[in-house]
């Protein structure tokens, strides 16, 4: 009789995926694009330590400027190396939000079988077509409703974000607006989402959501912050 070799597979580890909707407009141009885009890989390269068997975090990206466009798309961290991309253009946060919603909509695009997703909103200003809807749409309709959701404010070059639109954002979470009072800050506040999403890939239930201890803030500013993470969580 043949070995059954399909009684041997290993488990595939779970997706959990983040999505960042980055705001490229042209007030972003100078220094806030360039640490933006530096956030960014280091973001990248934290949640490539995290590779664990039962948890592959998944990492897709659309930015907003002068058009709405998804460079990563969804995707294992692992697979993904440094990106790059440019400011210029209006703020069509609206038209960010419907594509964001329709990723997580999509089945195959996010399986059932994943964690529940992760998505942040970093914005400099405020948007300039037709969010409300959408906006709605996202935080109180479907798959979407339920996903876990951050926000940064990005000041400085003469610009302030809205931080009404952002608060409506993280509407029925814990979560508070992550403040970048200028460009230097914008590392900051991505290490802080950082620590979140690696607390759940690594805790018992990737589902949970875990509120860090008021220590964590302060910890996301170190450079060795994914060191003062694994001793915050018992590694």
């Amino acid at each position: 009789m043949a070995l059954d070799l399909s009684k041997y597979t290993v488990p595939a580890a779970r997706p959990l995926p983040v999505i960042l909707l980055l705001d490229g407009s042209g007030s972003m141009y100078g220094e806030k694009i360039a640490s933006l885009n530096a956030a960014v890989n280091e973001m990248i390269q934290s949640f490539k330590s995290l590779s664990a068997k039962e948890v592959d975090i998944n990492l897709g990206i659309i930015t907003f400027g002068a058009t709405v466009d998804n460079p990563v798309q969804l995707q294992s961290v692992k697979n993904i190396e440094q990106i790059h991309f440019d400011a210029n253009g209006g703020t069509p946060m609206g038209t960010a939000l419907k594509m964001a919603k329709d990723m997580v909509e999509d089945k195959e695009i996010i399986p059932s079988k994943g964690y529940r997703p992760a998505v942040v909103l970093v914005s400099d200003g405020e948007p300039n077509d037709s969010w409300q809807g959408p906006m709605q749409a996202f935080i109180k309709e479907g798959r979407s409703s339920k996903c876990d959701r951050f926000a940064i404010a990005i000041d400085g070059n003469g610009e302030q974000a809205d931080r009404n639109v952002l608060k409506m954002f993280l509407e029925g979470t814990e979560n508070q607006v992550y403040e970048a009072s200028d460009a230097s800050k914008i590392k900051d506040c991505f290490r802080q989402v950082t620590m979140s999403v690696s607390v759940r890939s690594k805790s018992k239930d990737p589902n949970k959501l875990i509120a860090l201890p008021p220590a964590a803030a302060d910890m996301a500013k170190n450079n060795d912050f994914m060191k003062e993470l694994d001793a915050l969580l018992g590694d």
